[in-house]
């Protein structure tokens, strides 16, 4: 059977270190190619033909639905995979919108990864993977938590500062940084590494597919 071609872009590369320790014993996949740079995905799908491209949302230069948005319109046939710390809704139906295949969460455990990226290649629905647990949520519900807010923590959790998390959020600053103090206000915080502690401590946060894999290395 022939191996699946992956395209891989992260802007960071303990980050695909990570994936590439997650794929290292899966012989279907072949990782043809790897990049930390929006801007050099669309001449390395052109140079590898890849059959699935894994991207970030977060990259310089050009971002990741970009990124998706050119891929779809050049190279239909590449499926395409966000691979992100983020969950907010907006963002989940703005990918799909834009062709995504499948919006995988990074806190999925890299045990479904292979799972999850074989899925994307044979399925014909659009699919989310390692959303948050119910547990999460229900628990941020209990914080008094908004389901901007709570994404908004999560992004925190993914160590993004405010003008990434609006950015990604298609927020403006100040509207961020209204909602770090409501949240801050709802856990009993001051400081943002006060809140990402909170949240691991109280289940609002799940340790994310880096740290697996450093615990797996």
């Amino acid at each position: 059977m022939r191996r699946l071609k992956l395209l891989i872009a992260d802007d960071h590369q303990l980050m695909l270190e990570a994936i590439k320790l997650a794929l290292n014993d899966v012989d279907e996949f072949e990782i043809v190619g790897t990049t930390n740079r929006g801007t050099q995905v669309l001449p390395l799908v052109a140079q590898t033909q890849p059959d699935l491209v894994v991207l970030d949302l977060r990259m310089p230069a050009m971002d990741g639905l970009a990124c998706l948005e050119q891929i779809r319109k050049r190279y239909p046939n590449v499926k395409v995979v966000i691979l992100s710390g983020l969950e907010d809704p907006e963002v989940v139906r703005t990918a799909f919108g834009r062709g995504a295949t499948a919006f995988i969460r990074k806190h999925i455990d890299p045990r479904d990864l292979p799972s999850a990226l074989r899925q994307a290649i044979e399925g014909t629905v659009f699919q989310t993977f390692g959303a948050a647990e119910p547990t999460q949520t229900d628990a941020g519900r209990d914080a008094g938590l908004s389901d901007r807010e709570l994404s908004i923590l999560r992004a925190l959790g993914d160590g993004q500062s405010n003008k990434q998390i609006a950015k990604q959020l298609w927020l403006a600053e100040q509207t961020v940084k209204f909602h770090l103090t409501n949240i801050y206000r709802k856990l009993g915080v001051a400081t943002r590494t006060e809140a990402v502690r909170h949240a691991y401590a109280h289940g609002l946060l799940e340790s994310p597919l880096l740290e697996h894999a450093e615990t797996a290395a």
